[in-house]
């Protein structure tokens, strides 16, 4: 990569936004891969590293046809990084991380068919839209990407049953707010599991997503 190119100007915002995550706690240990979409490619945190330490070296280069490219070896999880911008074909950014409370909430039985996660608030609904719980397959396996490609209805984002949660967005700081609104919304659901809780009507949430542009199955 050389300076002022777009691979590394792209670079650069994924090492500052693998330092946010982690900074913001959602990231622990070496857990976690982020990626951008980069003129038909994209650019993908590589196996094993931190995403608080991440350096331009630590990226790998992979076709949107699965072809690996410069760099190191790429994170596992990049059969589910490609499936993710196969279906939401206006994404340029994709989070995969273990933060604890939608961890937490991946291991338990979904909401719904459309969402694990309720209409719990209003800003789940505005600013991420249903998540759908993927059924389990070991991390890093194609399965879990086929298992994404088999989800009915649209999507931005998922929680990976007993794994964590994936997001996708028009640019990195969408995708990690989208894991932040997921991620608090999931901590809400975790405590005040086994309490009758109230939750937005159908009719409360028709109006936030045809306002915001989400998508909430019923």
């Amino acid at each position: 990569m050389t300076a002022g190119d777009p691979d590394a100007n792209a670079a650069e915002l994924l090492c500052e936004a693998g330092r946010r995550v982690v900074d913001l706690g959602l990231s622990p240990g070496s857990s976690g891969n982020i990626s951008v979409l980069v003129d038909g490619h994209i650019l993908i945190s590589a196996t094993g590293t931190s995403l608080g330490a991440l350096r331009p070296d630590d990226l790998s280069t992979i076709g949107l046809d699965g072809a690996l490219g410069d760099g190191p070896k790429p994170s596992k999880e990049y059969p589910l990084h490609l499936e993710m911008y196969r279906r939401e074909t206006s994404a340029r950014a994709v989070v995969h991380l273990h933060s604890p409370a939608a961890t937490a909430v991946s291991c338990l039985s979904p909401w719904s068919e459309h969402s694990a996660l309720p209409p719990i608030t209003p800003y789940l609904v505005m600013r991420v839209g249903q998540v759908p719980r993927v059924p389990y397959a070991a991390p890093g396996s194609r399965r879990l990407a086929e298992n994404l490609a088999t989800v009915p209805g649209e999507l931005r984002a998922a929680l990976l049953a007993n794994h964590g949660s994936i997001t996708s967005g028009r640019d990195l700081e969408a995708a990690i707010d989208a894991a932040i609104e997921i991620e608090e919304a999931a901590r809400i659901v975790v405590a005040l599991c086994g309490r009758e809780v109230d939750l937005l009507s159908r009719q409360d949430v028709d109006e936030l997503t045809a306002r915001y542009g989400t998508v909430w199955d019923w």
